[in-house]
């Protein structure tokens, strides 16, 4: 094994493992890739562009883990198996980097307990323009209070949980911006459905390919403002949740926020050791 960073990639086998291994072939900070899947025999191996280092299937993971000396996971995958690899990251004093999103109560508590054991950081988005978008959101919610608000986001005909995680990311931003977080969300309209005070609406679109697209729409005082990110590819996200490895690496255990890293420039010489 090369010097750099020896990352795990769940899930290698599906759209967001193969962004997440051609990320990390491109990337001169990884110098070693395990991946892990249901099905080991899709992923790229041998001279194929972008084939790991390593191929294991999900069973035999926590064995790999320690016998590559991985230094952090990456999970892009679904709540079901997500939890059973954070749980075998944590076994094994493995670093987590979570994009997964739509967990319930149980999965919930199970990333509680990851985070209390290893570094772990989680976001619903790794794109820095989505970061950007959510400062600008924050800003522009305290300065027009008062002003209807509406959140509208669209991915890609395959996507499972609705709204989108990054959209209750944003809708949680609305509400500590406003200073309320009892306001209502009002999930698409029909029928007599006339705004009430604080409520936000919310509604998400699933069509075609499209990888994922966030709009927020103030409207008072005769005038609109709304304020949009559109992803052009999964890569964004693969090269953030990477930078995010790469930062994360050598953290105590607790719970990092994706914003950190991008405040130290993704470099991870500048991060803050202290957990949240």
């Amino acid at each position: 094994m090369g010097g750099g960073l020896s990352v795990a990639i769940t899930g290698a086998s599906g759209r967001m493992g193969g962004e997440l291994l051609a990320a990390a072939a491109d990337s001169d900070d990884v110098g070693f890739v395990l991946a892990a899947s249901r099905t080991p025999e899709a992923v790229p191996s041998g001279d194929a562009p972008n084939a790991p280092d390593a191929v294991v299937a999900d069973e035999d993971l926590s064995e790999a883990l320690a016998a590559h000396d991985v230094d952090v996971l990456v999970d892009f995958t679904v709540p079901e198996a997500s939890v059973e690899y954070l749980r075998a990251a944590a076994d094994e004093g493995v670093a987590v980097v979570v994009g997964t999103t739509g967990y319930d109560e149980s999965g919930e508590a199970t990333l509680d307990s990851v985070a209390s054991e290893v570094p772990f950081l989680r976001a619903s988005n790794f794109s820095r323009g989505v970061a950007a978008l959510r400062r600008a959101v924050r800003e522009a919610v305290a300065a027009l209070p008062g002003y209807d608000v509406e959140v509208t986001e669209t991915h890609h005909n395959g996507k499972r949980d609705a709204p989108s995680g990054t959209a209750l990311t944003i809708l949680d931003d609305i509400d500590e911006a406003r200073g309320n977080p009892d306001a209502e969300r009002v999930h698409g309209r029909e029928g007599e459905q006339p705004r009430e005070g604080d409520e936000i609406g919310v509604h998400a679109r699933r069509a075609g390919d499209v990888t994922g697209e966030h709009e927020i729409l103030l409207a008072g005082n005769d005038e609109v403002l709304e304020l949009t990110h559109r992803a052009g590819s999964r890569g964004i996200f693969a090269a953030g949740a990477l930078d995010a490895a790469t930062w994360l690496a050598g953290c105590d255990a607790g719970q990092y926020d994706f914003d950190e890293v991008l405040d130290a420039g993704g470099d991870g010489d500048d991060r803050d050791t202290d957990s949240q």
